[in-house]
């Protein structure tokens, strides 16, 4: 499990969002066998779902983020519950690429620099919210945080890191989203920027074994931060045989009889879990007839 903490400082004016996601990454990497660069990615834009997740208010609502990019790795999607429980699909599993000029892998490279960040939110109105802004480094940490200064209108710093062993499981990953509320004061802004220029990347924290409540401590320092909750979260797919037979219906009383024809077993897999379920063509007829 992975451990999720938020803070608030002292006279409320920023709130620290900070997470351990080591285990999220290292369950991607394990369902869909990724490369070294594309788990580095998609474990960040999961760390970034559960961290925005987390921030909705209702039980059934949820988060969808899509990094549509023209690198090498083509979209990514992640979607969080309101937990801070993500999952996570990427387009192209295996790219290979040279280390960044910094000796790092280039993630920016896979995902491209070209493109955009959608985010949708489903927080059961009659149409869920979506916001789109134009990728602006490809490194999906600067691209959340133009997200909520272009979207949402709220000063936000996000910090997201993944390490990947040689062996390409996952070392240490994490994130923090660090907030200013309505009123802050030019004073708090220019302290909260020194201590965000004086951490270190969130990865090599949690590598050396920082918890998220030291990461919130260090963001605010100065500001006597108080912890407001914490939970533990999990990479979680949702996906199950109901939800699955009612996208099939979706395709329409002749798509489905046309494939119930076809072949006598259909196999449908979910994009987050790789989790595999069979219909046969009596199956497939049954689930036309209710079309």
């Amino acid at each position: 499990m992975s451990k999720l903490v938020r803070s608030i400082s002292e006279n409320g004016g920023i709130v620290c969002t900070a997470i351990d996601s080591t285990d999220i990454a290292a369950r991607a990497e394990q369902i869909h066998c990724t490369s070294a660069v594309v788990t580095a990615a998609i474990g960040r834009l999961a760390t970034a779902a559960s961290l925005m997740g987390s921030q909705l208010k209702g039980e059934e609502d949820s988060v969808t983020l899509r990094l549509a990019g023209d690198g090498p790795a083509g979209s990514i999607i992640a979607v969080s519950d309101s937990k801070g429980n993500p999952r996570v699909y990427v387009q192209n599993p295996i790219v290979e690429l040279p280390l960044n000029q910094y000796g790092k892998l280039d993630v920016k490279g896979a995902v491209g620099t070209q493109g955009y960040l959608q985010v949708i939110k489903d927080i059961g109105l009659k149409e869920p919210y979506a916001g789109q802004i134009p990728i602006v480094s490809g490194e999906i940490a600067e691209d959340i945080t133009s997200y909520f200064a272009v979207s949402e209108q709220i000063p936000t710093v996000c910090g997201l890191g993944v390490l990947v062993n040689p062996d390409l499981t996952v070392k240490a990953a994490g994130g923090y989203l660090v907030q200013l509320m309505p009123g802050a004061t030019d004073e708090e802004i220019d302290r909260l920027e020194q201590n965000v220029r004086e951490m270190p990347a969130i990865s090599k924290l949690i590598a050396e074994g920082a918890t998220p409540e030291q990461v919130c401590e260090r963001a605010l320092a100065g500001f006597a931060p108080q912890i407001l909750d914490e939970a533990y979260v999990e990479y979680r797919c949702n996906c199950s045989r109901e939800r699955i037979e009612r996208a099939l219906i979706s395709l329409g009383k002749k798509e489905l009889n046309e494939m119930a024809q076809e072949q006598e077993k259909t196999e449908v897999a979910c994009h987050f879990c790789n989790k595999k379920y069979h219909f046969s063509s009596e199956d497939l007829k049954t689930l036309a007839e209710t079309c």
